[in-house]
């Protein structure tokens, strides 16, 4: 389940690309497929462990293509250890908003973006986020959870302060948005039947869907999309 269009957001061979809290490594994925020097970087050790070892099954099977390099690494935002301007892409996908120290980390991911360079960051949508957090406190009061919820005006505004030049965006996931207020409204930690049959459909349109579930989600993102995805460059 991409977040980032990569439409939008191309990455050709050759591109060095960071994942910064990669998570369970699907943008990371993408990129490596994309020719990319992918470096994955995450707080969780273990999930960096999976992440090693799906980059190394796409490379048993050839999966990416030819120079294209693929590293997983633990490392922390707010000092990231990487020199100026080491990547061409740097991807920061559902991070920012669990992070009290956001303009540090952005400060961070601008210096080791080359002159340039374009930058992807998503987060979850205000009024969606709005109305989990009106429905459940248990939905965000945990650790680990998100401390803040964005407007698209500020999260623009909070790009320009470091330096970047937005250059739009969009939403995505909208039928993602009615199973997290069902979850909330129930419980997130209630599993009832209807939040199973609504996540098994999900899990089915992420693996296989079809021409209705994927126009459905595509028409729908303008209303109901679950993330924002904002795309900036760095001026060269």
């Amino acid at each position: 389940m991409l977040t980032i269009d990569f439409d939008r957001f191309p990455i050709a061979a050759g591109d060095r690309v960071l994942d910064f809290g990669c998570g369970q490594g699907r943008h990371a994925y993408a990129a490596y497929r994309r020719g990319g020097r992918v470096l994955a970087l995450d707080l969780d050790g273990a999930v960096l462990k999976e992440v090693r070892d799906m980059f190394g099954a796409m490379a048993c099977v050839g999966e990416p293509p030819p120079g294209a390099t693929a590293h997983a690494i633990q490392g922390d935002g707010a000092a990231l250890p990487f020199p100026d301007h080491a990547f061409t892409r740097v991807m920061a996908a559902e991070v920012l908003e669990h992070l009290p120290e956001d303009e540090a980390v952005l400060a961070e991911l601008t210096r080791v973006l080359a002159p340039g360079g374009l930058l992807a960051v998503t987060v979850p949508r205000w009024l969606p986020e709005r109305i989990c957090w009106a429905l459940s406190r248990e939905y965000h009061e945990v650790e680990g959870g998100h401390v803040r919820v964005y407007r698209r005006r500020a999260l623009r505004k909070l790009l320009r302060r470091h330096g970047l030049i937005p250059l739009g965006g969009h939403h995505a996931h909208a039928l993602h948005t009615p199973y997290w207020w069902l979850k909330c409204a129930v419980g997130p930690s209630n599993e009832t039947r209807l939040v199973r049959r609504y996540h098994e459909f999900l899990c089915w349109d992420i693996e296989h869907g079809n021409w209705a579930s994927r126009t459905a989600d595509r028409l729908l993102n303008p209303v109901l999309g679950k993330s924002l995805v904002l795309y900036a460059v760095k001026p060269a």
